[in-house]
């Protein structure tokens, strides 16, 4: 089980920086993201921060109060260099 002195998964971080950075490309605040998505401001924070393994339904809350696709949310791992953190096999951390 993972303390909060443990790093982030690179895989969650990855994540978690692209939601803030669609947040921010949207003008919203962490507050008014957790509010249109039905989510605790805390839980966010975490999911941004890369310290919580959002599960689907989070997600989908996330992905509707940023108003685009699903999809969106998992684009960066689209990318070679992204599937090497990914898949640590693959040569990634």
């Amino acid at each position: 089980m993972s303390t909060s002195s443990d790093p982030p998964d690179p895989r969650l971080l990855l994540l978690g920086v692209h939601i803030r950075r669609m947040r921010e490309e949207r003008g919203l605040s962490l507050e008014e993201l957790a509010e249109l998505s039905g989510l605790s401001f805390r839980g966010l924070a975490y999911v941004e921060h890369g310290r919580r393994n959002a599960g689907v339904l989070t997600l989908l809350q996330i992905a509707e109060g940023l108003q685009t696709e699903p999809s969106q949310l998992l684009s960066p791992f689209d990318t070679p260099a992204a599937a090497d953190v990914a898949n640590p096999q693959r040569g990634g951390k």
